[in-house]
Parts: C-alpha cells; sequence; structure tokens
C-alpha cells in the first residue's frame, strides 16, 4: 500500500510558549524512538524550535489514526505532558498541506517575524538529526530538500528576509525605546552559539562596542578573541557591571535567577533562549524590564505585504511544481517495468537474428540496429503518456492497461533503488555548508 505523508504541527498561532518550551526538549529526544517503537510509521522528522513543534511523519497505508495517536504519546511523556493536552495543541495536515506548511515554514512565513532567516538552518538540521537517527525516507527526503531550495529561492528573489526581521533584531529594536545611545550601553551577552553571533552584529550595527560575553560551558575566551568582545568568567559581576543583559544559550533551566539581578537598578534584560535562559520570576525584580520571546512576538510587526506576497506566490509555485512531479514519478516504477519487459523481448528477438544470420555479422548488426531504433519509437509515445496520466493524477489508469494489455506489474517499491543520496557522499560544498551551520551553543 502507498505510504502517506501527515504532518503534526503546533506554533505560537495555535499553542502556548509553556507546551512549546517543554516540546522543544523533549520532543527531539523522543524523534529516535518514535520509528521503531511504531508499527505504523516508516519515518519521521521532528522540528523543534523556539516557536515551533512539527513532526512530519511517513506512514505505512492510511492508518492515519494510529500514526497521530502514537507520535503524540511518544512526545509528550518525552516532555512530560499530558498527552491530551499535546492532541488539543496540535494541528494534523495530510496531502497538498504537508507540502505547503513545509515549504512556508522553511522560507520563514509562518515564524513570529515573517521572513527570519534562522528557521531555514533549523530546518536543514532536523532533517540531518533524522538521517542521524535513521528515521528519514525517500518522500521526507524528497520533501525537505525541495523545501530547503524554496526558501533559498526566496530569501534571494524577494525582501522578505530583510535585515531587521529576525527575532534578535526584532528585540534590539524594541529595547532601542529605552536605549538612548548603544554606543555607551554596557552590553553582557550569554550564550556563544551562532544567535550569538547573529546578536553581535546586530548590536554593532546600533554602535555598541562595550560588549562582554558569558558562556555556562566555558566557551567564552574562545568565542571573545574570535569576535573581538571581552570574556566574562563570573556571571553575577558581568551582569551587575551590564546595562542590557542579552541570552540566547541552549541550556534547558534558566542561567539567570532574580538572585543575580540588584534590585532597584535599571536593567533590560532580553530573553532569547527556547527553553527560558531566564526565570520569568526575573520581571519582579524592580528596575528590571524583561524582554522574552513571548514578549517579542506580541510586537511583532505587520509583514511588508509586498514581499510576503510574492514570497508566498513562490512558496505556491514551488508547491505545485513539486507535486506535478510527484504525480508525474507515480507511474515511473510501471513504466520501468514495461521497459524491462519490452527489452527483454526485444533481446530475444536479437539473439534469434544473430543465429540466423550464420556468420553475416553486418547484416546482424544491420538488423540489431532496425529493431532498436523501432522499439524506441514504440516506446516514446507510452512514456510520455505516462508521465501526462500521472500528472493529471490518473497513473493507475496506466498501471492497469499494462497489466490487463501484457501481464506487466510494477515491482514492489521496496525493491526500486533509493533516490537518497546518503550523507556521507554529498559533496564537499554542501558538507561545508552544514558543518558552517552546525555552531549552535550547547551551553
Amino acid at each position: 500500500m502507498e505510504d502517506v505523508l501527515i504532518c503534526l504541527t503546533a506554533s505560537h498561532r495555535n499553542a502556548s510558549f509553556d507546551l512549546l518550551e517543554r516540546l522543544s526538549i523533549g520532543a527531539p529526544t523522543a524523534a529516535s524512538r518514535l520509528v521503531t517503537d511504531s508499527d505504523v510509521l516508516d519515518g519521521a522528522v521532528v522540528l523543534a524550535t523556539c516557536n515551533r513543534f512539527e513532526a512530519y511523519l511517513d506512514i505505512a497505508g492510511d492508518d492515519r489514526d494510529s500514526a497521530v495517536s502514537a507520535t503524540v504519546d511518544a512526545v509528550a511523556t518525552a516532555s512530560d505532558l499530558d498527552p491530551a493536552e499535546v492532541l488539543r495543541s496540535v494541528n494534523v495536515l495530510g496531502g497538498k498541506d504537508v507540502v505547503q506548511h513545509l515549504f512556508a515554514v522553511s522560507s520563514g512565513l509562518e515564524s513570529v517575524v515573517v521572513g527570519e532567516t534562522e528557521i531555514s538552518g533549523q530546518v536543514r538540521r532536523s532533517l540531518e538529526d533524522a538521517r542521524s537517527n535513521g528515521t528519514t525516507t525517500s518522500d521526507l527526503e524528497r520533501l525537505f530538500q525541495e523545501a530547503a531550495h524554496t526558501s533559498r529561492g526566496v530569501k534571494t528573489r524577494t525582501r522578505i528576509g530583510a535585515a531587521g526581521r529576525s527575532l534578535v533584531r526584532l528585540g534590539l529594536e524594541l529595547a532601542s525605546s529605552r536605549v538612548t545611545d548603544w554606543g555607551r550601553t554596557r552590553v553582557l551577552l550569554i550564550g556563544t552559539g551562532s544567535y550569538a553571533a547573529t546578536t553581535i552584529a546586530a548590536l554593532r550595527d546600533r554602535g555598541a562596542d562595550t560588549i562582554q560575553v558569558f558562556s555556562p560551558s566555558g566557551r567564552a575566551p574562545w568565542f571573545a578573541a574570535k569576535h573581538d568582545l571581552v570574556a566574562a568568567h563570573d556571571l553575577r559581576q558581568a551582569i551587575g557591571s551590564s546595562d542590557v543583559v542579552i541570552t540566547c544559550t541552549s541550556s534547558e533551566v534558566p542561567v539567570v535567577e532574580p538572585a543575580d539581578l540588584d534590585d532597584g537598578v535599571r536593567r533590560i534584560v532580553i530573553d532569547l533562549g527556547l527553553p527560558r535562559n531566564v526565570d520569568p520570576d526575573a520581571a519582579d525584580v524592580d528596575g528590571v524590564e524583561l524582554l522574552d520571546l513571548e514578549t517579542i512576538s506580541i510586537h511583532a510587526p505587520i509583514a511588508e505585504l509586498n514581499a510576503e506576497s510574492e514570497a508566498r506566490a513562490m512558496v505556491e509555485d514551488a508547491v505545485s511544481r513539486f507535486r506535478a512531479q510527484a504525480l508525474e514519478q507515480s507511474t515511473t516504477p510501471a513504466l520501468v517495468a514495461f521497459r524491462k519487459h519490452v527489452f527483454d523481448i526485444l533481446d530475444d528477438e536479437i539473439d534469434r537474428a544473430k543465429r540466423r544470420a550464420d556468420g553475416d555479422d553486418a547484416s546482424a548488426e544491420q538488423t540489431e540496429r532496425a529493431l532498436r531504433h523501432l522499439v524506441g519509437v514504440l516506446l516514446h509515445r507510452p512514456s510520455v503518456r505516462a508521465r501526462e496520466l500521472g500528472r493529471a493524477g490518473r497513473g493507475e489508469e496506466f498501471v492497469g492497461a499494462l497489466d490487463a494489455l501484457f501481464g506487466v506489474r510494477p515491482e514492489p517499491e521496496a525493491e526500486l533503488p533509493s533516490p537518497v543520496v546518503p550523507l556521507a557522499e554529498r559533496t564537499a560544498p554542501e558538507r561545508i555548508d552544514r558543518d558552517r551551520s552546525d555552531e549552535a551553543d550547547a551551553s
């Protein structure tokens, strides 16, 4: 029976940040067990970011309910959540909606800040994690690879990802209404991953040049030397000497507690971490203004309508092309079986012709050329028609006709060669690009 792709999705639009925060910790740990512990899942790719949880599932047959139930139970258990609460918070997508949703997510069109640039790398890493866990399939590979191609096109051909649209820059824009002069502002950055590097660039764009960096994992000296910063070794002391504190680590527990903040001292704290890097009670400390992801999302600007419209049109075009290609390929196994059937007959006829030629090699060669040309001409129209019927959603008619006329049936899908290129066999530039994207801080 044909495999089916479905998607379970929860985001800032339909789920609380508390639930998303817990899923961001637990769901990735459950990903590797989703397939091995389930009889209905052939593959799974789990994406858990600061404002969304997604599970893309390749299920055998059409037992969607069992696949959804198994996935919800697994991620809820790993996240210490009630499965019923998770089920209420997720939308289940199927068919074309899965393709359209992933392409839009990867292009930043479903983010808190429309057009944010971080999401495409997070989508790419979720696929690489699935490869490492052995939970991807050829259909999931093709879906995610085309999503990456689409997001690159949206980024290069529209203004949707223009500077200032990321969560980092939006957080700093909100802080700028309280900061009179960034050049005189003392900033402490907690975290040394790719988000931290983005934050430094955004701070320097605003004129900030007094920046300390602290890392719970001890990477601050290395990171400070790389970015021309000052490494902080004592967190409490570093906070005390700063006007603005920005956190962006992947720590699963808060790294800044209310006790770390002096009472009565005016200070802005921007928490870009998920899970939270700053205890929410820090907002109750006198003089502290806390800007966390939930607060930032409330102030997310209305998208530039022209840019978003253009980007969504590109996504729709990409979805249509992807669907058309998938429909065309639905007849490929039957067409391969038919061509094998015809060429087997051709080879038998060529062998008989050679035997009848009785040593006349020139005659045998001429006969072989004529027969191969004839078969090529005869196969052309069925090949074209197979693609046309597939694109029109009528591929079963082609398969049925071959069976009725010639007794030819496609081989089981498992016996066909996989179109997926193993990670180790990808080209060097692809591996370099992947490695550069994997510098996220684990502190």
